[in-house]
C-alpha cells in the first residue's frame, strides 16, 4: 500500500535529516480526522516534481512534523496533456477535474462555451475557480501525484483557439467527426490538448474555428457520453499509445 501524501507549500532544499512542518488545514484534517500518529510514514508532494517521505515526528492540532529520509525529484511527465473542459452544469466540473487529475492530466482549462449552462461571473466565478483548484488538490493527493495539475482561470473561445495553436497535438471531441481517436498519431514529446464541449453539444463556429486553428475533429465512438467523462475516455485512449502509459 502507498504511503498517504500531504501537501506543503516547497520542498526546495529539503534534504535526508530535515525536519518539515506542515501547518493549516492540511494538518488539522491528517491530524484531527484521519488521526495521524507520531511514527506513522507519509510523503510530502510540493506538487512541482519533489517527494519526500519521512516519519511524524510530533503533532498538534494545526501542525505536525515529519522528519525526512529520502526525497525524490520525479521528472515532469512527457507529453503533457492539456484538457480543455467546457463548463458542466450542477456539480459535473468537479467530478471532470476529479477523474482528469486522477488520469494524469497536466492542466485543466475551465471553457465558458457557447451552449454551457453554467456560468462563471464575479464572485460566483472565484469561488467555482477556487472548487475547481481544491478538486484537483485533493485528487492529486488521492493519486499520490508528483506533479499536480494546474488549474487556469476561465477561458474565452479565443483563448481556447490560441491553445490549440500551441499544441503539438489538439483534439476536439465531436460526435459527428469521422475520424476516430485512436487513428490518430500521438507524439512522445510535447503538449497533447483534447477539448470537451458542453451538455449541449459544439456550435459549428466552435468546431470550425477550432479545426482552423489546427485542432483535429474525433470521435470515440458511437456511444455520447458526457461532458464529464468524455474527456477522461479521450485522454486515456491517446495516453494509451504513448510512453506514460508504457506504449
Amino acid at each position: 500500500m502507498t504511503l498517504p501524501q500531504h501537501v506543503v507549500p516547497s520542498l526546495d532544499g529539503v534534504t535526508a535529516g530535515a525536519v518539515v512542518t506542515v501547518e493549516g488545514d492540511e494538518a488539522h484534517h491528517a491530524v484531527v480526522v484521519r488521526r495521524l500518529r507520531v511514527g506513522e510514514q507519509v510523503t510530502l508532494a510540493d506538487g512541482l516534481g519533489l517527494v519526500a517521505t519521512g516519519e511524524v515526528s510530533a503533532t498538534s492540532k494545526r501542525s505536525f512534523d515529519v522528519r525526512v529520509t529520502a526525497v525524490d525529484v520525479v521528472p515532469r511527465p512527457s507529453p503533457a496533456v492539456t484538457v480543455v473542459q467546457a463548463l458542466p452544469k450542477g456539480d459535473r466540473g468537479e467530478l471532470a477535474v476529479e477523474v482528469l487529475t486522477e488520469i494524469g492530466v497536466d492542466r485543466i482549462v475551465p471553457w465558458a462555451a457557447s451552449r454551457s449552462v453554467a456560468v462563471w461571473k464575479g464572485e460566483r466565478a472565484a469561488r467555482s475557480h477556487a472548487k475547481w483548484q481544491s478538486t484537483a488538490r485533493e485528487a492529486a493527493k488521492q493519486a499520490r501525484r508528483a506533479w499536480h495539475p494546474v488549474v487556469p482561470p476561465l477561458a474565452t473561445t479565443p483563448d481556447v483557439r490560441a491553445l490549440v495553436g500551441a499544441a503539438d497535438l489538439a483534439v476536439v471531441l465531436h460526435e459527428e467527426a469521422t475520424e476516430p481517436i485512436g487513428a490518430l498519431a500521438v507524439p512522445d514529446a510535447g503538449e497533447i490538448l483534447v477539448v470537451v464541449g458542453p451538455e449541449g453539444g459544439l456550435t459549428d463556429d466552435e468546431v470550425s474555428g477550432l479545426v482552423a486553428a489546427g485542432a483535429v475533429a474525433v470521435r470515440l465512438g458511437d456511444e455520447v457520453l458526457r461532458t464529464s467523462t468524455a474527456g477522461v475516455a479521450a485522454v486515456a485512449a491517446l495516453l494509451a499509445q504513448t510512453e506514460r502509459w508504457g506504449g
